[in-house]
């Protein structure tokens, strides 16, 4: 069986993307009635619909990392959060009388059916998933008309695009530029001590020959530099200020134009840096920076409307958690 098809029969079997569907009446009837983890106006979330949602959301967002400790519970947050609401989106769509396109539906189906029209397993299992497959579509569509809706926004007019320009300046801000030239001395941060001290000693030579005018800087970079831009003479051409490191920048920061300074520790070993040329940050001109302003003020209207939207929902809603869960490491995927 292909990885597709068993992706396909597993969303058919209600895991789909990072939600499980709200159970519907045609649901086939359990033996048992699955523990609850949360209603919502008095719609059900059951435990496995938590836990397969959860680590779900854990293989996408850190595949075979593990989660950091302290990343556990707003995961776990997030993860309710949106079970939560896709059941009030759904609600919501169905108020507003929404109707799923039925030909996108038919289109994505006959998709499929085209894509695995070879597959045997696609052939045996399409009929009774086809309720199933259609339901799932069904309600991503309904999904996809009511986010667009509580996205939408008015066009802003050009008063607000230059008040936003103004209020957020550092957005259009080029920030300050230096260009420096390296010598990169590599250690490996598991080496032992006595091989960053070697490294040190090593460093602080190039120093006393390169300020003794014994070599050029360019001459030390290509024959002792690690760094890539060893074979430009150590020239790492210019770097916004945020792309280097703190401790080397509060060094630079204190540097006249073409001084060294003391070897510094960096992660990849000891490195020797020269300042050649400092750039000011400079605001650029409203004009040569409108249409950008635009789109970043739409973006950020549209998650303000977005927001208000779900806020609103959820201030009527009534959510119960019935079975509160502690957040964990989801079992390592085979």
């Amino acid at each position: 069986m292909s990885k597709g098809i068993v992706v396909l029969i597993a969303a058919i079997a209600g895991i789909f993307a990072l939600f499980q569907p709200a159970r519907g009446e045609d649901a086939a009837p359990a033996a048992a009635p699955e523990p609850l983890y949360a209603t919502v106006n008095g719609k059900p979330i059951t435990l496995k619909d938590f836990h397969g949602a959860y680590a779900n959301y854990v293989r996408q967002k850190y595949y075979h990392a593990q989660v950091p400790e302290d990343q556990l519970e707003p995961i776990r947050k997030e993860v309710s959060d949106r079970l939560v609401e896709r059941i009030l989106l759904l609600e919501e769509a169905m108020r507003r009388g929404l109707a799923p396109d039925e030909q996108r539906i038919a289109q994505t189906i006959a998709e499929y059916d085209a894509r695995y029209a070879a597959n045997q397993a696609w052939r045996e299992n399409r009929a009774s998933m086809l309720p199933g497959l259609k339901r799932q579509l069904a309600e991503q569509d309904l999904l996809h008309q009511i986010e667009a809706s509580g996205h939408a926004i008015a066009e802003p007019a050009d008063a607000a695009v230059r008040e936003f320009y103004k209020a957020r300046i550092e957005l259009f801000t080029e920030p300050e530029k230096m260009r420096l030239h390296a010598i990169l001395l590599k250690v490996d941060p598991s080496a032992p001590k006595a091989a960053w001290d070697a490294a040190r000693e090593e460093a602080a030579r190039i120093v006393v020959r390169l300020r003794s005018g014994e070599s050029s800087f360019e001459q030390m970079a290509g024959l002792h530099s690690h760094d890539r831009s060893a074979d430009k003479g150590g020239d790492m051409g210019y770097l916004h200020r945020g792309m280097i490191p703190e401790q080397v920048q509060s060094q630079l920061d204190e540097r006249a134009l073409g001084s060294l300074g003391a070897p510094i520790d960096v992660l990849e070993g000891i490195a020797i840096f020269r300042l050649d040329e400092r750039i000011p940050s400079k605001v650029m001109p409203y004009e040569d920076v409108a249409a950008r302003a635009r789109v970043l003020l739409k973006r950020e209207q549209s998650k303000q409307a977005w927001d208000s939207f779900i806020a609103n929902l959820r201030s009527t809603a009534v959510v119960n958690m019935v079975e509160p869960v502690q957040p964990a490491q989801p079992p390592a995927s085979k």
